[in-house]
């Protein structure tokens, strides 16, 4: 294969070439809120020639108590955006609904995991117990400024409580529901939180996860938190600590049933939220009110293309930015209906999404590739016996999706009708910076296209001059966006030195990324799952991606591992389709492989090694851990944080296959 990079040290190598283009129908377009590629493009333009007042219409379509006197401070790498405005985000995505037109539309529409449990909760509804949970916090004592921890399974209590705290000021800190306990004394001691919310277990495939207990593990190690608030979801008894634990219903009910909503700065913080997986002290990326709330309602509006009739469903947990832009801030802020899901995609059987979308009338649908790759493995026939034409719209979302599994959700999902848009953002950028506009722009499968409006993408070597068009390089954003994180808690040289320094003048998104001839953006992985193959600098995406094309490979992870000769080698841990594992001979196949890499995209990209596992380690919202890997294929063992994984007998199934 020849280097497309010219300068194998500045460039990534950019191997991946997919040539299908899908238009959206004129049906979709007629509706669309941009409704042709010249449309966007003109609209693009008019939003980088002079971003400030782009945004400012925007923020012009929230509710705001006063008006700012300035649209953006930038002082690289500090952004302050809509100087002296004030709102409440609480307030904009349910009281100024409650107060309207859509008070009696569904705002939470709840599916428990045990089959038959769900909750409608109009805005009326979610108004009114939004102030009696803000109000007591409030009777806590805990007000604008304090830090909340929330570790709660996927109740509409959990999306409550996150509002609730916005509404009076708190900043809240969800904590995923799956972290153990010292990760939770790692977040709240480094936060200080004064209180904990949480409820005494959750259900996650059948098996209840005792939230409340781990809790109290994780308080022996924090001492500035007061006061604990207990949600009643199991009925599982638990150990209640007087003078600081406290019944969610107890307290509620007692609560007042008003509650005003806090007048917000603009660059006041909403939320902190630590980025898992790394070992070392958490890092938690502070989002402030204004830009954030400006920037998650205007990606939702476009991005997802929303109608006043859409059931949208983000299968994100709240833990994660995803949930927090695209399950509460960005859909309830459009007044849209959102659906949650408490439970697994896997129980009690293989087809419960199918069968939630069927029943419920999705029409808008956002999942993980990863999850994309799992229902493949599992099986069509899942998805066959439901009936999902109510879908009108697909999304991707956490990494890049690799194009055969992009055809397979494009026409086993969407029926062959559905546009599918593939985002690219970052809990760092806080809301979506890379996506096509359904009715506008014409998608390819893999790539997340063009940039969303305001926003500045660029591909660069480390130097900052930007590479040739179908050359790999590292993808930087030349200027601030509303909803960037403002800073490390606690941290500001942190926060400067990870994303402003190592690109002049750019944020650095640690991804690496080529623009093709058209301008679109193709993810080729984060920089650091970069492969230094006889100089060459390899992305694992697109390795991975060429072996999940082949028929027999439902899913696959990529990692570079010392190689004497080479620089690094390539080993592969490769999931099998069940036919194909249980076929015979799998040494025959390992080879089969390297020569299918090879022939589609270059001798370069040959595996070294081929290992076939059942199962790859993953985090709870669904993302390889890559890192757990490159430690087994170097050294055998694996050693570092672990914390983040939602499986952990994968380990043990690993270690049995690496001895195997």
């Amino acid at each position: 294969m020849e280097s497309q990079s010219g300068n194998s040290g500045n460039h990534l190598e950019s191997t991946l070439r997919e040539n299908r283009i899908f238009t959206p129908s004129e049906e979709f377009c007629a509706q669309a809120h941009v409704s042709s590629l010249a449309e966007y493009r003109e609209r693009y333009a008019r939003s980088i020639a002079d971003p400030e007042a782009f945004w400012a219409e925007a923020a012009g379509e929230l509710d705001w108590f006063a008006p700012w006197s300035r649209v953006l401070d930038w002082q690289l790498p500090q952004a302050k955006w809509f100087v002296d405005g004030k709102l409440n985000l609480c307030h904009n995505c349910v009281d100024r609904h409650a107060l309207g037109e859509r008070a009696d539309k569904t705002a939470l529409l709840w599916v428990g995991e045990p089959t038959g449990e769900e909750r409608r909760i109009s805005y009326r509804e979610l108004h009114g117990e939004v102030q009696k949970a803000a109000s007591a916090l409030r009777s806590l004592g805990i007000g604008k400024g304090d830090r909340v921890a929330i570790y709660m399974g996927m109740t509409p209590e959990l999306a409550i409580a996150v509002l609730a705290c916005a509404r009076i000021g708190a900043i809240h800190s969800v904590i995923f529901g799956g972290f153990a306990a010292s990760a939770i004394a790692d977040r709240v001691n480094d936060a200080q939180c004064v209180a904990v919310l949480t409820q005494d277990g959750s259900w996650r495939r059948g098996t209840e996860i005792p939230l409340k207990q781990t809790v109290d593990q994780a308080l022996e190690q924090a001492p500035s938190v007061r006061h604990v608030v207990v949600l009643r979801r199991t009925g599982t008894p638990v150990a209640m600590q007087a003078g600081r634990d406290h019944w969610w219903h107890e307290l509620v009910a007692g609560a007042d049933a008003v509650c005003a909503s806090e007048p917000m700065d603009a660059e006041d913080p909403l939320y902190i939220l630590y980025t898992s997986g790394t070992t070392g002290k958490p890092k938690g990326l502070v989002h402030t009110t204004g830009g954030y709330g400006v920037q998650t309602y205007l990606t939702t509006k476009f991005v997802f293309d929303l109608r006043e009739e859409d059931v949208y469903w983000c299968t994100a947990d709240i833990g994660w930015v995803t949930g927090h832009s695209y399950v509460v801030y960005g859909p309830l802020a459009n007044g849209a209906t959102v659906l949650m899901y408490e439970g697994a995609p896997n129980f009690p059987d293989f087809s419960r999404f199918w069968q939630i979308i069927e029943q419920h009338k999705v029409s808008v649908f956002y999942t993980a590739p990863t999850a994309i790759r799992a229902f493949i493995k599992w099986g069509d026939e899942h998805v066959e016996k439901h009936d999902l034409s109510s879908l009108r719209l697909l999304g991707t979302v956490g990494e890049p999706i690799n194009p055969e599994a992009w055809i397979w959700y494009r026409d086993k999902i969407g029926g062959g009708r559905c546009p599918i848009v593939d985002t690219w953002w970052q809990t760092e950028t806080g809301g979506i910076m890379v996506a096509p506009l359904p009715g506008a722009v014409p998608t390819k499968p893999g790539s997340a296209t063009l940039p969303f409006f305001g926003v500045e993408p660029d591909v660069v070597d480390r130097s900052g001059k930007p590479v040739p068009a179908g050359s790999g390089g590292l993808l930087v954003v030349r200027r601030p966006w509303p909803s960037m994180a403002r800073t490390v808690y606690g941290d500001p040289e942190r926060y400067r030195k990870t994303y402003w320094s190592d690109v002049p003048g750019c944020y650095f998104t640690g991804d690496g990324a080529r623009r093709d001839e058209d301008g679109y953006l193709w993810l080729m992985g984060r920089v650091d799952d970069v492969i230094n193959v006889s100089g060459h600098r390899l992305g694992t995406m697109e390795v991975e991606s060429a072996l999940v094309a082949h028929p027999k490979v439902a899913e696959a992870a990529v990692v570079g591992r010392p190689d004497d000769l080479k620089g690094q080698a390539i080993v592969a841990f490769v999931t099998l389709e069940t036919a194909a594992r249980a076929a015979g001979d799998l040494e025959a196949l390992k080879q089969e492989l390297k020569r299918w890499v090879a022939q589609e995209i270059g001798a370069l990209a040959r595996p070294e090694e081929i290992r076939f596992t059942d199962v790859l380690p993953k985090t709870r919202s669904g993302k390889i851990m890559r890192r757990l890997l490159r430690e087994l294929a170097t050294t055998g063992k694996i050693a570092g944080d672990t914390t983040t994984l939602e499986d952990f007998s994968a380990l043990a199934r690993l270690r049995e296959d690496e001895e195997s």
